[in-house]
């Protein structure tokens, strides 16, 4: 297939390459949803570009109408128009009802909006060296006191999740601590829910308050812990020179 709907196509997943495997080597992991924002920017540019007249309009539409009416279509192409028009009803018709059909698990809130932690937490760094040994004790301490919750393999399905709403977070995704700085992390583990301020309600949080239990040393381990469990790394500023 040549011409402006191959170009399109190989513009789109050009792009999804890029923002999904290349750009992590660089900075932190786009969450899906960002990536497929930035795809239906680029198809939108794409339409506007190829509808600036008439010439291009046609050349961009003509293979789809030909393909939606079989006009010319014989053989194997016209056998996979029929599975394709077949096919393509009932996949919508299954993600549809997937995501309609009445589920045990717990509802799932969006976690996009974290509220600025206090004063004393900001622009804190982890004090002890990213070593082998220190990142096995972050995950033994992790083991005992977060994976019930976060789990085992640290995404979110630990055996005492059950029930809570929000659940908890699940580190493996890019959308979660590959998204915040350490000392956010060191925050949110040190005062729990309990912590959070007002300006972060109706935010719920089932944290617990861990400043009792857990000395600063073990909480920054934990986070060394959890960011090479979770194969993520956290998030960082650059200075400005």
């Amino acid at each position: 297939m040549k011409g402006p709907l191959a170009t399109a196509a190989v513009i789109l997943v050009g792009m999804y390459v890029v923002l999904k495997f290349v750009l992590p080597l660089f900075t932190a992991p786009l969450p899906a949803s960002l990536i497929y924002l930035y795809l239906a920017l680029t198809l939108s540019a794409i339409l506007i570009f190829y509808t600036i007249s008439g010439e291009s309009l046609n050349a961009f539409m003509g293979p789809i109408t030909r393909f939606l009416t079989g006009e010319g279509q014989v053989g194997m192409a016209r056998t996979a128009r029929m599975l394709v028009l077949i096919l393509f009803p009932l996949l919508v018709g299954w993600q549809t009802y997937t995501r309609l059909v009445p589920s045990d698990q717990p509802p799932v809130e969006n976690r996009t909006i974290h509220p600025a932690p206090p004063g004393e937490f900001v622009g804190l760094s982890n004090p002890y060296p990213k070593t082998p040994e220190n990142i096995a004790v972050g995950k033994g301490l992790y083991a005992a006191f977060c994976s019930p919750c976060h789990g085992a393999n640290f995404d979110g399905k630990g055996p005492a999740s059950v029930g809570f709403n929000p659940p908890p977070a699940n580190f493996r995704d890019p959308g979660t601590i590959a998204q915040l700085q350490e000392s956010y992390l060191f925050w949110r583990i040190k005062k729990g829910g309990v912590g959070l301020p007002v300006e972060a309600m109706p935010w719920r949080s089932a944290m617990p308050r861990w400043e009792f239990e857990l000395s600063d040393e073990w909480i920054w381990k934990i986070i060394m812990g959890e960011y090479d469990g979770a194969g993520q790394s956290p998030r960082t500023w650059e200075e400005e020179e």
